[in-house]
């Protein structure tokens, strides 16, 4: 009787410890939520799609759906909407969203450039000349934010200038190529193609020295597929390593066969070596709440209220 009781006695304790217990963490066995994210026509995106084809994300063990968009204004309604988990995006973007109401945060920064060209026509060869000029850009998008810089850091105020709302990128470019535009700030390899063509590059945000450039998920996503992002940032890495040691001939064909570049990106296309991911740097952060402030676009926000932590936790 006295050994029934001890054993009956044991059980119950291993019933009421399993009961207490915490679920074990998801491990990287573990099946993995999809993910689904929107791209740009942009050399941002270009790691997403080594990533994709040469296996990378598969190795990981997650599922990466890749959406392409022409325009910002497009991508943001699709991640508003719930379509996307993610997207190559910007700063501005995610203080857009967070300003109306749409909970985001950015998770790390990309290596993207946006540059100043001028039409091959247009009498521009310095940002001195752009006075009185038509400029093509994007509304309250990076686009706009680097043409501001590039006028302020040469003495200029959008007042010195005109600014024409041409959302999508490939019709940005096609009109400048045209003759119908002074100048636009176009995204790489974009800004490329233009002066492949006869345009003239003038400045950029790498001769500023300014990166708003990062890649952003859904507050929704960040919680409930932390795992899967951690995943796809592995992948990420692994495809920047990739691009960073491989001659370019050996992935050009690919990248132009699934990114969406125009033919002449394929002569053009000059990759800059990319970082592995990393948090946005806070002098990025607080040069892009500035901008919004001072056009009195929206509030105040902290570097904690735009970028998750997500990707240092996960180092």
């Amino acid at each position: 009787m006295k050994r029934f009781l001890v054993v009956a006695l044991s059980l119950m304790l291993l019933l009421v410890a399993g009961c207490g217990s915490e679920p074990e963490p998801q491990t990287k066995d573990a099946k993995l939520s999809k993910l689904t994210i929107g791209l740009m026509p942009d050399t941002d995106s270009i790691p997403f799609i080594i990533a994709a084809e040469r296996g990378y994300f598969a190795e990981e063990g997650v599922e990466v759906e890749l959406v392409p968009f022409k325009s910002a204004m497009e991508r943001d309604a699709a991640l508003q909407s719930g379509n996307l988990d993610g997207a190559v995006s910007d700063l501005l973007a995610v203080i857009f969203a967070r300003s109306g109401g749409f909970s985001v945060h950015a998770t790390s920064y990309t290596d993207g450039n946006y540059n100043l060209v001028a039409g091959g026509m247009a009498g521009i060869s310095s940002a001195a000349d752009l006075g009185g000029k038509e400029i093509a850009i994007s509304r309250n998008t990076i686009i706009e934010y680097v043409t501001d810089e590039i006028l302020t850091v040469n003495g200029m105020g959008e007042q010195d200038v005109s600014k024409v709302v041409i959302p999508q990128i490939p019709v940005r470019l096609e009109m400048l190529q045209s003759g119908n535009l002074a100048a636009a700030v176009l995204p790489e390899p974009m800004a490329s193609v233009a002066v492949a063509s006869g345009s003239r590059y003038i400045t950029g945000s790498g001769d500023l020295g300014i990166n708003p450039g990062v890649i952003v998920f859904t507050d929704s996503s960040i919680k409930d597929k932390g795992q899967s992002i951690r995943a796809m940032y592995r992948a990420y890495d692994k495809a920047v390593k990739y691009l960073n040691n491989t001659p370019r001939a050996d992935y050009i064909d690919l990248v132009m066969e699934k990114s969406g570049f125009p033919a002449p990106a394929r002569d053009a296309l000059e990759l800059r070596p990319y970082r592995p991911a990393g948090l946005p740097a806070e002098k990025d952060v607080e040069e892009a709440v500035r901008w919004v402030k001072s056009k009195d676009l929206a509030g105040d926000y902290r570097y904690d209220d735009l970028v998750s932590k997500l990707l240092s936790e996960a180092k």
